[in-house]
């Protein structure tokens, strides 16, 4: 997904679909912090391509574990903590991704598939650790809509998966997966679980508290219950955490129902924190140019404030790079740990 621009005055850098912006808008002071990472851009080049990132930890070696990434116009790449290109899916119309472990180890990553602009898809592959390389698993129709924002809970204690889709038409729908044995064949029974005004796309599921947060892009940030389908606007766009677009959205829990929620601010190329349960404002921080280029344009983002060995020992934030001159998008790789350490020590 880009998360475009609001209200930019737009400079080409020979990136047709994403191009670098001077914000008309900015958003409260945001701390900078520099990627430690990157990964080699997408195949597609010269065009809004990167998307939305999605990361499994390998509890065994953390420093081996494997991020799987979205070229909307290409399909799934998988890459390690250096950046480097493991594998290769070819699949176009990917979006949002994500991934869970499921039994007998596997793990199942899902996109959000807009190939039919009708109906929305689940695109649905399982990774391979020890190769690194991905397998189509089944396609799955969810319901009328393009396909766009999706994320993944899995209800404690059950061998079913939750995928909640946010189309472009603004609803949400619920599509519960079982039959995850062996063989991978998966049935899928969807509901429809809320509605919201105009375009969602960030979305994020806390099973902790039932949460299921979506981001409306120029509205805000809402807080569905997974169940019921009640929802609150619990961070609206206000130009000052967040300047639309409200793209990508990732959670850092710690604890019964703590931890931070971050939404990427895409309006001004920034990321606004939030404390859980509370969705209370913490502030806001930037990928600025350092060994690696910074973030700008930013849409999909992936959080996990576990250790993740050497270069990522307090937690690894993932942003995709929508402005990346003179290559193609790519995604940019930070210590979470030193994102922390900057807003606490803002004035």
């Amino acid at each position: 997904m880009i998360r475009p621009f609001h209200g930019f005055a737009l400079v080409a850098f020979g990136i047709v679909a994403a191009c670098a912006s001077l914000p008309a808008i900015t958003g409260d002071p945001a701390v900078t912090v520099t990627a430690r990472a990157e990964t080699v851009p997408v195949g597609t080049s010269n065009e809004d391509a990167a998307d939305d990132p999605a990361i499994w930890r390998n509890p065994a070696d953390p420093a081996a574990s494997l991020i799987v990434g979205t070229d909307k116009k290409g399909g799934l790449y998988v890459y390690d903590l250096t950046g480097a290109q493991k594998s290769f899916l070819p699949a176009p119309g990917m979006n949002n991704v994500d991934l869970v472990e499921i039994e007998h180890g596997r793990i199942l990553v899902i996109a959000s598939d807009r190939a039919d602009l009708a109906t929305a898809h689940l695109f649905l592959a399982i990774l391979d650790p020890a190769t690194a390389g991905l397998s189509p698993a089944g396609r799955i129709a969810v319901g009328q809509g393009e396909g766009y924002g999706i994320c993944i809970a899995k209800p404690a204690g059950k061998d079913e998966v939750v995928v909640f889709s946010a189309p472009k038409n603004g609803t949400i729908y619920r599509t519960t997966l079982t039959g995850t044995a062996k063989d991978a064949d998966f049935a899928a029974t969807t509901t429809t679980l809320a509605q919201v005004a105009t375009q969602p796309e960030g979305c994020i599921a806390d099973p902790r508290t039932a949460t299921l947060y979506i981001g409306e892009e120029d509205a805000g940030l809402w807080a569905i219950d997974m169940n019921t389908g009640a929802k609150r606007l619990v961070a609206p766009i206000d130009n000052k955490m967040l300047v639309a677009d409200l793209e990508g959205l990732a959670i850092a829990p710690e604890g019964r129902d703590g931890g931070y929620l971050v939404a990427s601010s895409q309006g001004d190329n920034a990321y606004a924190v939030y404390r859980l349960p509370s969705v209370t404002p913490v502030g806001r921080f930037r990928i600025a140019a350092g060994a690696f280029g910074g973030t700008e344009e930013t849409d999909g983002i992936e959080l996990d404030n576990r250790d993740f060995g050497p270069q990522f020992p307090g937690g690894i934030f993932i942003a995709q790079d929508g402005v990346n001159p003179p290559q193609a998008q790519n995604f940019k790789l930070a210590r979470w740990d030193e994102i922390l350490a900057a807003l606490e020590s803002a004035p």
